[in-house]
């Protein structure tokens, strides 16, 4: 089992024959993101980039979101670029791509007539190989020679980084240096600080400790190549005859690696394991072998995999990825093990959805998403049983399903290397997720006790706590608005840097919105930024968390914000809709608030516009307060 081998995928046998299906019957976007899917090689990943190609007018017709990346690096790069566009597409982005000249990479940052500038790319990914970065070191240099090599190597990373944000905005990605230099004096490789080996580990530690200054992702192919080992992605002849570092038959894993680090900066990462029972999270059938009988636990070898697999879900939770269940069984048996057996390390507690019946699991699925209100592609699905799997991927092809091992022991390995919840940083509200989920199947307990919704909504005892952006929220904010896709009327997309101009902007409107109820802390659930244009206060963004819909959120941010316009000397309040493939549901959302519709300004935008001297403060159960920081 090797990352490269993208092993979790479905194995295409008949790839072939597919493909030329649809060379004669014309491939959809849909057909050409399902082939992106399976388990490719190098041949069949540039065989349907070709046809990508050919048919790059679906994906505006599916409104695929669209990506310019820029690979720039040391090295020869170009045969990556068919396998980076194919895992954009298994994501169903539209990746448009770059490569400047060979080893031209700073010249294409500061030479306007280099093209770079003219491509304006979304994502520049940067990849240098050792001896560009410190050349043959000489094993015989002294510890203050080697911090020198480097510190300079360092320096040049940096004043790359530096080159790169005063030009563009967008995601930067550092690829760490891949560890291609074989060991002098094998396994204490460490005692000789010289070695390339080890320089390339040192100078792997400072890039690592500067991302986070300059705001970078980092790519860490030295992780990747500790577990797979080196030869798997280097091949030193085609090294020395074409400069090619990732050999082509990595670069598939290599693009699906990029990637994910693009998708996590969109929000586009997956956010909650949906785990099978039986055979799964513990050996045997729970109906047939009752709760003595199934395999959990000490003592054995097989159950002690299921234990380290719970521990691994558990740590997920603890980290902001939501668990749900989606059994076929009795619920009354499929809750037993949670609540009696001594070895089970997931309780009750720990999931955010339990479901278990004898409903296909597809249709299960689905309630899950709308129980936990996000999209079907946020889902990861672990089960063992290969019908099962095959079943959900062909009814609900956007859910994630891993081809899990036979071997229970590596069902943690196989979900950990798909990467598919990819993050690249964490907040407090981050680990706090799984506690949130929870208290809000509460509250949707206590509402189906009330007959009436207004005595509903007041027993809740709801408080909207209000400020300003801050250097403290500042990382959750800058998250909330490149992730959120569905309650966001216009999925603008904005850096930290953006953001701090927005804080320092007197006549603008910044609002980061915190939900408290009887059941607990919701985090901070809401952003608003709103513009001054004339004499109305434009609403650039608005977004909010979908889990606290229904509950007079919506109205009391308007109460709110309407009352910080007038303080601002604002007459109206503007509010725009740019429809994207996720935020049908925020279509009416100024409809709704009684603001008055506008001109349009573009196909299937709309424009509104609320009177603030008309304005009457809607009626709300939820009370409003600054917070004193």
């Amino acid at each position: 089992m090797r990352i490269v081998d993208n092993y979790w995928l479905q194995a295409a046998p008949q790839f072939s024959d597919e493909l030329r299906r649809l060379q004669q019957e014309g491939a959809s976007w849909q057909d050409l993101v399902q082939l992106a899917t399976l388990r490719l090689d190098f041949v069949q990943t540039t065989r349907l980039d070709r046809m990508l190609q050919k048919s790059s007018d679906s994906a505006k017709d599916a409104g695929a979101a669209e990506i310019k990346l820029a690979l720039l690096g040391s090295a020869t790069v170009d045969h990556l670029l068919p396998s980076l566009r194919v895992a954009a597409l298994r994501r169903q982005f539209s990746l448009q791509t770059f490569v400047g000249d060979y080893g031209q990479y700073r010249q294409a940052l500061q030479d306007p007539d280099a093209g770079l500038l003219e491509f304006a790319p979304d994502v520049l990914l940067f990849a240098f190989h050792a001896q560009h970065l410190f050349g043959n070191p000489d094993p015989r240099m002294d510890a203050a020679a080697v911090e020198q090599l480097a510190s300079d190597a360092l320096d040049k990373i940096a004043e790359t980084w530096r080159l790169a944000r005063a030009r563009f905005q967008g995601q930067i990605i550092q690829q760490t240096v891949l560890p291609a230099y074989r060991p002098l004096m094998g396994l204490n490789e460490h005692r000789l600080a010289s070695s390339g080996l080890q320089l390339i580990d040192r100078i792997n530690r400072g890039m690592r400790e500067l991302a986070d200054e300059y705001r970078v992702d980092v790519l860490a192919m030295d992780n990747v190549v500790a577990q797979d080992g080196i030869d798997a992605w280097h091949d030193p002849v085609l090294w020395h005859r074409a400069k090619q570092e990732i050999s082509p038959v990595a670069a598939p894993a290599y693009g699906d690696l990029v990637l994910r680090l693009v998708a996590a900066r969109r929000g586009r990462s997956a956010k909650c394991l949906v785990l099978d029972l039986d055979n799964t999270l513990w050996g045997g059938v729970i109906g047939d072998d009752g709760l003595e009988g199934i395999k959990l636990g000490q003592g054995s070898a097989l159950g002690e995999a299921f234990v380290e697999f719970q521990n691994f879900a558990r740590d997920l939770a603890r980290r902001g990825v939501i668990l749900a269940v989606c059994s076929k069984n009795d619920e009354e048996n499929a809750r037993s093990p949670f609540e009696r057996h001594p070895d089970m390390v997931l309780k009750m507690g720990d999931i955010a959805c339990f479901v278990a019946n004898w409903t296909d699991k597809a249709a299960n699925l689905r309630h899950i998403a709308e129980q936990l209100n996000i999209g079907i592609d946020a889902l990861v699905f672990a089960d063992d049983n290969p019908f099962e799997r095959n079943i959900v991927r062909r009814e609900l092809p956007a859910v994630n399903v891993p081809e899990l091992p036979e071997d229970p022991a590596l069902y943690s390995r196989c979900i950990a290397d798909a990467g598919y919840f990819e993050s690249v940083q964490l907040t407090p509200e981050d680990f706090e997720r799984g506690q949130q989920y929870q208290a809000n199947m509460a509250r949707e307990s206590l509402r189906a006790s009330h007959t009436d919704l207004k005595g509903y909504l007041r027993s809740l005892q709801m408080e909207l706590i209000h400020q300003p952006f801050d250097r403290i929220g500042l990382k959750r904010i800058v998250q909330l608005i490149n992730k959120t896709n569905q309650f966001n009327l216009t999925t603008r997309r904005y850096t930290e840097d953006d953001v701090l101009a927005f804080m320092g902007d007197p006549k603008s409107l910044t609002l980061q919105l915190r939900l408290v109820d009887q059941f607990g802390d919701n985090g901070i659930i809401g952003i608003v930024i709103g513009l001054p244009q004339d004499s109305s206060l434009r609403l650039d963004t608005w977004l909010m968390s979908c889990r606290v819909l229904g509950r007079q959120v919506e109205e009391t941010t308007l109460n709110l914000v309407a009352a910080e316009a007038v303080k601002l000397g604002f007459r109206s309040l503007i509010g725009e809709y740019l429809p994207t493939k996720k935020n049908g549901m925020v279509r009416d959302h100024y409809a709704k608030l009684g603001f008055s519709a506008l001109p349009p300004s573009s196909e299937g935008a709309t424009a509104w516009q609320l009177d603030l001297d008309a304005y009457q403060p809607f009626d709300s159960a939820i009370t409003t307060t600054r917070s004193p920081s």
